[in-house]
């Protein structure tokens, strides 16, 4: 059995920085292996106060989609506790050259070579870890910043992280089995580069999702409900559509 396991549903800073949302990151479990994307502040506490307990031992690596520190604070840390302060060579990072190389690197040097493997995020890459496979996709943000396209156990799950939108995203996550935005706003806002409502809309009607899963909500979203405007979104398309709770665990 596979599973998502939303572990906070933050997005945007007032969000993060008030914890109306937890802004924890997301477990991806295949059979063989359990993926941490966007290990955001509060991951490892989440991972530890999870019902059940996701024990950091059993996790096997991370996927840092960009630099911001809403997806990005507790990766050192995820790292540093799977591979038992160095003391264990283990685990994976998947992320951008941005995080690992330049002036505004995130990941502290002096933990990569505990790690078994580095592997850097680029435009329809293609990589695999264990019984995971997935494609990354160059978003349109203001960090570098990819998108994850997973197979895993017959299903695509996508995940559309921060990005303004525009039209090659809707090919890039085309037919997904379930599809997850991160919609930080009700309404588009000129110079903010993250995806609402009016573009959840376009993917329903042009990227033939089975399944539509929004997380990552700033303020605007959260004063909307986020519930019933996944109600109103399922009743006007026909499709399931589901706002992202702490804690929701999506199992195929």
């Amino acid at each position: 059995m596979a599973l998502i396991k939303f572990l906070g549903t933050a997005g945007a800073r007032f969000v993060v920085a008030k914890q109306l949302r937890y802004s924890a990151g997301t477990v991806i479990k295949s059979k063989n292996a359990t993926l941490i994307l966007d290990p955001g502040p509060g991951t490892l506490l989440r991972l530890a106060s999870a019902r059940p307990k996701i024990p950091i031992e059993t996790v096997n690596g991370v996927i840092l989609t960009h630099i911001h520190l809403d997806h990005s604070t507790d990766a050192n840390i995820i790292i540093d506790s799977i591979t038992e302060g160095g003391l264990k060579k283990s685990g994976v990072l998947f992320t951008t050259d941005e995080a690992l190389n330049s002036e505004n690197r995130v990941i502290l040097p002096f933990l990569k070579p505990y790690l078994e493997g580095i592997f850097t995020l680029k435009h329809k890459g293609i990589f695999e870890f264990k019984d995971i496979k997935f494609t990354s996709f160059k978003h349109n943000h203001t960090a570098e910043t990819y998108g994850i396209r997973f197979e895993i156990e017959e299903k695509t799950v996508s995940f559309v992280v921060d990005t303004l939108f525009f039209n090659e995203l809707l090919d890039y996550y085309k037919d997904s089995d379930y599809l997850i935005l991160n919609v930080v706003r009700l309404s588009e806002k000129e110079g903010v580069m993250h995806l609402s409502i009016s573009d959840v809309e376009k993917f329903i009607k042009y990227s033939n999702p089975k399944k539509v899963i929004m997380t990552h909500f700033g303020m605007t979203m959260l004063r909307a409900n986020p519930e019933k405007v996944a109600e109103s979104l399922s009743n006007k398309y026909g499709i399931e559509v589901i706002a992202a709770y702490d804690g929701l665990t999506v199992e195929f």
